[in-house]
């Protein structure tokens, strides 16, 4: 009742104001100067249109403005709804990883990606999930039933998508959203059994992958770029075409490895056991060698002008006319053999995938 009442003295007021004030207003312009009635009418009703066009104005602003704040209001709801939801299929995910049931996890797994694909805020805890449910699914040693032991040989062992299809899922999801902007800059995978695991085009950046066991891993056209592979076992790890610009391999086991056309620069190889690897045609520019086992691999077309290869072994290692080593070194003295180039590369899809491919006992063993 009362807002009623309050609205009809509004409304008195204003049509009282739109009579009086246009005559008050024509009095005080003509200051008591004798104009005729018509005058003084059609002054009278341009003050009265002026003060319509004005009401309209200000009608008009405070329309838009209430508009604008439905607006925001619609929008914080939304938002908060979403959230809401956000945060429901976080959690529901999250339980599916500890479910007895492969699908389930998997399914789980693909929630969270599709989390951090379209919530980059949620991207680094879904990273640090995928992470430490690798660590924790695939601890090295192996000590989990079913599990192939670490002694194992590794044409014995399946691939890791057959293996253990989950953790594959969560391994190739974490090398996906490793693409992005990260705020937390080291991912942890150290001591995590990735035997025969598809890394193939991942990007693996400043991950931590220090005694981890990837032999017979497929790292094709992978980004490794500052990552940290130190006592890493990479045996006939596939690193064709790679990048592990800046990498730390110090010690890492890398016989049978194939690092063809592989970008080594600036990488650090201290005592790693390079024997039998494949190098051929890689960018060593920058990379250190220092006391590593380079006997019987194959560097023909390797860039190793700006290589250190203080106290490195090279007894039968291969070499071609493009070679480049660096100034003043005595490759012949150190054992190499120089023999024909191969020419160029085959191209990858001529090519058995690296974790399918049977590999060639090591004439390095042990």
């Amino acid at each position: 009742m009362a807002a009623v009442v309050g609205a009809a003295i509004g409304l008195a007021v204003l049509a009282t104001a739109f009579v009086v004030l246009p005559g008050l207003v024509v009095g005080h312009d003509l200051a008591g100067a004798s104009v005729s009635a018509p005058d003084r009418l059609t002054a009278v009703g341009e003050v009265r249109k002026t003060m319509l066009q004005a009401l309209a104005g200000v009608v008009l602003f405070f329309g838009a403005y209430a508009t604008w704040r439905q607006l925001r209001v619609s929008q914080d709801s939304l938002r908060a709804t979403q959230e809401s939801n956000l945060t429901d299929r976080f959690s529901r995910a999250v339980d599916q990883l500890g479910s007895d049931k492969l699908d389930v996890r998997i399914g789980g797994l693909h929630a969270l990606w599709r989390i951090a694909e379209h919530s980059p805020r949620d991207r680094e805890a879904v990273i640090s999930i995928q992470a430490a449910f690798l660590r924790t699914h695939l601890p090295w040693p192996p000590h989990a039933a079913g599990a192939p032991a670490a002694d194992v040989d590794i044409n014995d062992v399946t691939p890791l998508e057959t293996r253990v299809a989950d953790a594959q899922v969560a391994l190739t999801g974490l090398g996906v959203l490793c693409q992005h902007h990260r705020e937390q800059r080291w991912v942890n995978l150290s001591d995590t059994d990735l035997r025969r695991a598809d890394c193939d085009g991942l990007w693996l950046p400043e991950v931590n992958l220090d005694r981890a066991c990837m032999e017979s891993a497929g790292l094709f056209h992978a980004n490794l770029t500052q990552s940290s592979l130190v006592s890493t076992n990479l045996r006939h790890a596939d690193l064709k075409t790679a990048v592990l610009r800046r990498a730390r391999c110090v010690g890492a086991d890398l016989r049978g490895a194939r690092l063809v056309e592989t970008d080594l620069r600036d990488a650090d190889f201290g005592e790693a056991d390079l024997r039998e690897a494949n190098l051929r045609k890689t960018d060593a520019t920058g990379a250190v060698f220092r006391r590593a086992d380079l006997r019987l691999a194959d560097l023909r077309g390797a860039d190793l002008g700006a290589a250190t290869l203080t106290g490195a072994r090279l007894d039968g290692a291969l070499a071609s006319d493009l070679t480049r080593w660096p100034a003043d070194f005595d490759h012949l003295g150190a054992g190499v053999v120089v023999t024909d180039d191969p020419g160029p590369e085959p191209p990858p899809l001529l090519q058995p995938p690296g974790i399918t491919t049977k590999a060639p006992r090591l004439r390095s063993i042990p």
